[in-house]
């Protein structure tokens, strides 16, 4: 990390500066070279350390930066409400070179804004919507009206019509799709009780968004029109174009672009030319040959038809319910563009197949329909076999697509609420005999979307870091599993790319397993505390008890007593180990009692034997007829029906590679 840059996470409950813009960093006072109880650094002191004065000078350089940047920002917007200039001012921006502030640049520029006429007012809402995205980055616009919410309190001092403008700012920006309209809620549960910020939202909410034609009315209220709103200008585009589409006159369709004077909103015009594209196979070459002329004549810059191209990717999935192949469509127009010359095609994420694949459009938007029931339910509740029950109704073992999009769609629902929520989910994911496939996938598709979910759940990174570590530490994913999510074709400077990483240092952490598991005040079930490796010895004890002459009726006691009926599989693993290594059958009995008497469901059953399944070739190792005995157990138990007659494994390997003879 470059500490002279500053560093702002993606996670909001962690930003470099508090309070009002400053006096802390990163949770260290800001106090020269004063330590945290006031006392100053003595090189003389048996307990000083010189990384200690290293971290203080780093501090202290970073605190000198936000101050440059602050005076810096009250010049550029002074200016601007002087100039009205927007591209010298989104230039100015961009040579500051540090993007992780830019929430103060927010900030500043509404709360001067605030304090003038509705000229001002007008003109900053028109720059943030220049400028969002291209040069401001959505969290940094997000971080900034946070925090304008958040000092309500002391902006009212001396601007005394504070709640009604602010709750204005907000919903303008709700309105020109800058804002999340989800940071209502998300402010709102946040702010302590009585604070001016909650009057703003409520405000923004109910006296703006909720009336009639809200839009035109706020659009125009403080003058508008002034320069055009974002739905003129997207309506003179989709004019501009489908004249261009009809008439062919390339001349006149580059002098309407110039006259839009939108530089910063000219990957509006490639998203809707490209989607025109996909509509009207027709006008596909005029179109094409349109955006390659304005590319050329430096019209539309290269990064403007990289997030134009962005755009449509990060949608990709709605287009394909109005456009079937879509995501084909897509991908040769990429291909055209790239060959062309007038695209990067590296720049661009790729196009993601891994959640419909071959399912259709329809069935996959019934699915998420039931499964966000299912879910939904689940919360109320907590009945992991009514949603075993559930879903093995809808029959997904025919279209194995769909546990993907249930993992996705599970997790997307729990990070949008709770810590019980999302102690819920990972329990109900340890429950579910899922393969691991198509977990990774459903876990694949999150991270390749998790640039959008932060725009709606600003701590993705941490709460989607916190669901994968967890789901390795519960035996759903294999450590290995993360660099198949990673995939090689995350950006670096991704917010997946963030989870990823995020994930595997909470993993390599001291004590981690146990850590984690407690993440969410669950440690895996809702009565008791045990880490999973407590369970696991647990388990490991009373079956060699049991094996060692122990009573059947107390073993299953002990079973019941552990209170994690989502871990059973776990016995029914252990148990067959035990059997393959030993040829012990008397644990077999055991597990047809646990049957017997509903302690050990079918599913817990089959999870178990899966689990068995897949470490078949390790066992080998010490066991060379492990396949063997597998087999005959697997048939044994489809006989008495703890296993549905679906059920297989991989009898083939190779011998030589697993050090053991088939058989």
């Amino acid at each position: 990390m470059d500490l002279g840059e500053g560093y702002v996470s993606s996670n909001e409950q962690k930003e470099p500066f508090h309070s009002k813009d400053d006096g802390i960093i990163n949770g260290i006072p800001a106090k020269g070279d004063m330590d945290a109880d006031n006392h100053f650094m003595d090189a003389n002191d048996p307990n000083y350390s010189s990384s200690e004065e290293i971290d203080k000078t780093a501090v202290k350089n970073i605190n000198k930066r936000f101050e440059e940047y602050k005076k810096k920002a009250s010049i550029i917007v002074e200016e601007y409400f002087a100039t009205d200039d927007v591209i010298s001012t989104a230039n100015e921006l961009k040579d500051l070179e540090m993007p992780s502030y830019s929430y103060y640049f927010v900030k500043k520029l509404i709360s001067m804004a605030m304090d003038r006429h509705d000229k001002e007012k007008e003109m900053a809402a028109v720059l943030l919507s220049s400028i969002y995205a291209d040069v401001i980055d959505p969290r940094q616009v997000y971080m900034g009206f946070r925090k304008l919410v958040e000092s309500a309190d002391d902006l009212i001092v001396d601007i005394p019509d504070t709640v009604d403008v602010l709750a204005l700012f907000i919903a303008r920006a709700v309105v020109d799709d800058i804002l999340p309209p989800a940071f209502l809620k998300k402010e709102a549960d946040a702010l302590p009780e009585g604070a001016k910020g909650i009057d703003v939202i409520k405000r923004a909410e109910k006296g703006y968004l909720s009336a009639p034609l809200h839009a035109e009315i706020i659009e125009r209220r403080w003058g508008g029109s002034r320069n055009k709103t974002v739905e003129d200008v997207k309506a003179n585009i989709d004019n501009l174009l489908v004249e261009y589409a009809v008439s062919g006159d390339k001349k006149e369709a580059i002098r309407c672009i110039n006259d839009l004077k939108v530089p910063f909103f000219h990957h509006e015009i490639v998203k809707r030319a490209i989607i025109m594209a996909m509509e009207r196979k027709k006008a596909e070459g005029k179109l094409l040959d349109l955006l390659k002329t304005a590319s050329e004549e430096c019209l539309i810059n290269s990064s403007q038809i990289s997030k134009g191209f962005t755009r449509i990717i990060d949608m990709i999935d709605d287009l394909s319910l109005d456009i079937p192949n879509a995501k084909e469509l897509l991908q040769s127009l990429i291909s055209k563009a790239a060959s062309e010359g007038w695209l990067c095609a590296s720049s661009l994420k790729q196009v993601s197949f891994s959640e419909k694949k071959l399912v259709g459009d329809s069935i996959v938007r019934a699915f998420k329909a039931k499964a966000q029931s299912i879910i939904q339910e689940y919360f109320l509740t907590g009945d992991v076999l009514e949603v075993n029950s559930c879903l093995e109704s809808e029959n997904l073992s025919s279209i194995p697509e769909l546990k993907a999009v249930f993992v996705k769609r599970l997790i997307m629902l729990a990070m949008d609420r709770k810590k019980r929520e999302k102690e819920m989910a990972s329990v109900l994911l340890s429950s579910l005999y899922f393969p691991a496939d198509d977990v990774v996938n459903g876990f694949t598709m999150l991270i390749e979307s998790a640039d959008d979910i932060a725009l709606d759940i600003p701590v993705v990174v941490e709460d989607l870091a916190m669901f994968l570590a967890r789901a390795v530490v519960d035996d759903v994913l294999a450590p290995l599993h993360l660099e198949e999510i990673g995939g090689g074709s995350l950006k670096p400077d991704s917010v997946g790319n963030q989870v990823l990483k995020m994930a595997k240092s909470l993993l390599n952490a001291r004590l981690s397993g146990e850590r984690i598991l407690r993440c969410w005040g669950g440690g895996g079930s809702y009565t008791n505390g045990w880490a999973i490796e407590d369970v696991k010895d647990q388990i490991g004890k009373l079956l060699e008890e049991f094996e060692s002459g122990g009573d059947t009726r107390e073993a299953c006691r002990c079973i019941t007593e552990l209170g994690m009926p989502f871990f059973h599989h776990e016995v029914v693993k252990k148990s067959l180990v035990t059997i393959i290594e030993k040829k012990q059958d008397r644990i077999w009995r055991l597990l047809e009692e646990c049957f017997n008497t509903g302690i050990i469901t079918q599913i817990q059953m089959s999870k178990g034997f899966g689990r068995v399944s897949e470490s078949l070739d390790d066992l080998c190792l010490d066991v060379p007829d492990a396949k063997k005995q597998f087999g005959s157990l697997v048939e044994r138990a489809k006989t008495v029906g703890w296993l549905d007659s679906s059920f297989s494994f991989n009898k083939s390997a190779n011998p030589m590679e697993n050090g053991f003879h088939s058989v």
